[in-house]
C-alpha cells in the first residue's frame, strides 16, 4: 500500500478512539484524511472492504467528485487524522506534484483490489 507521509509532522489533525466513526457510507464529504497514526476500516454495507494504517489516506474521492461517501470509516485503534479540504488539497497538489501521483496511485491500487 502506497504512503503517503506528507502529514506525519501536521499540528491539525483530530483524534478518534477505538470505534468512533469518522464518516458513514452515503454522507456527502468535504473533506478527504491523512492517517498520521493509528488504523481505520472501510466498510460497505457493513463488510470489511479495507484497512488504512499510518500514511494511508481516506475519503479522497471526495475531493474529486461530488457523490455521497462510497464506505463509512471507523478507528479501529486510537488514532489520529489530518482533515484536508479542496482549498488546502489543490494547493498540496500544485506545490507537491508528486503528491497527485500518490492519491492516484492510492485510488488506483482500491480500485484493482475491489475488482481482484
Amino acid at each position: 500500500m502506497t504512503e503517503i507521509n506528507l502529514f506525519a509532522h501536521s499540528r491539525d489533525f483530530e483524534t478518534l478512539e477505538a470505534g468512533e466513526v469518522l464518516f458513514r457510507e452515503g454522507e456527502h464529504g468535504t473533506h478527504m484524511f491523512a492517517v498520521a497514526e493509528g488504523e481505520v476500516e472501510l466498510t460497505k454495507n457493513g463488510t470489511v472492504i479495507d484497512k488504512i494504517a499510518t500514511g494511508g489516506i481516506i475519503g479522497e474521492m471526495a475531493l474529486i467528485d461530488a457523490a455521497p461517501r462510497s464506505a463509512t470509516a471507523t478507528a479501529t485503534t486510537s488514532t489520529r487524522v489530518v482533515p484536508v479540504d479542496r482549498e488546502h488539497f489543490a494547493y498540496l497538489v500544485q506545490e507537491h506534484p508528486t503528491f497527485a501521483l500518490q492519491v492516484m496511485t492510492v485510488m488506483a491500487e482500491r480500485i484493482r483490489r475491489a475488482n481482484g
